[in-house]
């Protein structure tokens, strides 16, 4: 099922963490507040990956709260706690968590910060780059005692990863442009973890040379871009006839992302980049 909102969770992630990317060098897990004591019992998260991240190492037991974008069943009947940018502070502390986990932008260091200031361990895991969110996942892994759990996640992307680089190195490079909105145009630029899995499905991005990992691209770029391939990874079709219409558009093929997989970096990135390799190459099958 195709999620309604997720767009705008989305689009808003995509913005603020790319604002933080560029204002932010401390790309590491790392963690504010009060040192944890003993075993991680009650954990919040404030956003869906982090939720995927602690429900796939089988440690779905400790949550306690989440994001009102979550839509996972295991979490639909736990409290929410706001979004990626607007937390609430106090449903946070009324949960009474040992740990919250964050994925920190400019947006939510505020409220962030005043759970510490109030003394709630708080993780922050940056989740701009595959690499970003390895980490983010061994350092969730090792927070909650499930190490081993994590660094088989991270094995099982490693593994799909290098599978779809070596099939991809027999087979045309397709020129791609992947979009996550149409009004405004929003697409995967450099440094974003969707121009990685982009360029390991063997594609070029045609919007590699935007200056940000998720830009508002223009109408005049994206005519001169040309791409043999548009990734339609919105949800809401608004302004998608006018860009589909576009000389240089209107010829290419248009696929649509089958699921969410490759749009939280998380445990799902793996799923997203077979989905993705298959989109580009549909006749060649993954093994």
């Amino acid at each position: 099922m195709r999620i309604r909102f997720a767009p705008l969770f989305l689009l808003a992630t995509l913005a603020l963490s790319g604002a933080a990317g560029a204002a932010d060098t401390q790309h590491a897990p790392r963690f504010l507040g009060p040192k944890r004591e003993g075993k991680v019992q009650r954990v919040v998260t404030i956003a869906p990956s982090l939720t995927d991240m602690v429900l796939s190492m089988g440690a779905g037991g400790t949550l306690v709260g989440v994001s009102r974008f979550d839509t996972d069943k295991a979490v639909a009947a736990l409290p929410r706690v706001g979004g990626f940018v607007d937390p609430s502070v106090e449903a946070v502390i009324a949960l009474k968590p040992d740990l919250v986990l964050v994925q920190p932008g400019p947006g939510n260091q505020r409220p962030v910060e005043r759970m510490a200031e109030l003394g709630i361990p708080v993780l922050l895991l940056p989740l701009h780059t595959v690499a970003d969110t390895l980490a983010a996942i061994r350092a969730v892994g090792q927070a909650l005692g499930h190490e081993k759990e994590a660094e088989a996640i991270v094995s099982q992307f490693e593994a799909t990863r290098a599978r779809i680089r070596e099939a991809a190195k027999k087979l045309p490079t397709p020129r791609v442009l992947l979009a996550y909105g149409f009004e405004p145009l929003v697409v995967a630029g450099p440094g974003s973890f969707a121009d990685e899995l982009l360029r390991d499905a063997g594609a070029l991005n045609v919007a590699a040379d935007a200056g940000s990992a998720y830009p508002v691209y223009s109408v005049e770029r994206v005519v001169r871009a040309r791409p043999d391939v548009v990734v339609d990874a919105a949800d809401v079709d608004v302004g998608k006839e006018k860009i589909q219409a576009l000389p240089g558009l209107s010829a290419a093929r248009w696929v649509k992302m089958p699921s969410l997989a490759l749009l939280q970096p998380g445990p799902s990135l793996g799923r997203g980049l077979e989905e993705l390799f298959r989109l580009l190459h549909p006749d060649v099958p993954v093994h």
